[in-house]
């Protein structure tokens, strides 16, 4: 038994509508055995545990190879919006992987300012388009943008229990 690639390509989840509309597709046509992911290393991974190795991850790289970014963000920031999820009802993906970098390295912001992480609509900051998932570098393959690899390798897979 293992993940059976069954949709590649399958695009941007959308907001929660255009999400739960998909996902009630996947269900009459796969049941409740599907699972979005990727293919890392040559295995099928879930969506949740991309979030760790890949996004996460790939802010953190990002993060130790440009220490300057990692001192302006903290230095300007009191907390981190994600303009493009609120006007879109989109998934914020961003903030939260930047929030858990600096938790998990007991670091906090100390500015004055809202930061938005993105390029929708005017930026606030120059560091937020540095921050943008279209400019950092993917973890899993650097010659992707984060954004990049999150939309073009997502895929779906289906439990195979013939395999």
């Amino acid at each position: 038994m293992s993940w059976k690639i069954v949709e590649r390509k399958i695009g941007k989840a959308g907001n929660l509508k255009q999400r739960q509309k998909r996902q009630q597709e996947w269900n009459k046509k796969y049941g409740d055995n599907w699972m979005i992911g990727y293919i890392i290393d040559g295995e099928f991974v879930s969506q949740e545990d991309a979030l760790e190795n890949v996004y996460y991850e790939s802010y953190k790289q990002h993060f130790e190879n440009n220490l300057e970014d990692l001192e302006e963000l903290i230095n300007t920031a009191k907390t981190l919006s994600n303009p493009h999820s609120k006007a879109t009802g989109g998934v914020d993906l961003q903030v939260p992987a930047i929030m858990s970098y600096l938790n998990r390295n007991n670091l906090e912001l100390k500015g004055n300012e809202v930061v938005d992480i993105g390029t929708y609509g005017e930026v606030s900051h120059k560091i937020s388009v540095r921050l943008s998932p279209l400019t950092i570098k993917c973890s899993e393959n650097p010659r992707m943008t984060l954004e990049k690899f999150w939309q073009d390798k997502k895929c779906l897979a289906i439990w195979d229990t013939s395999l």
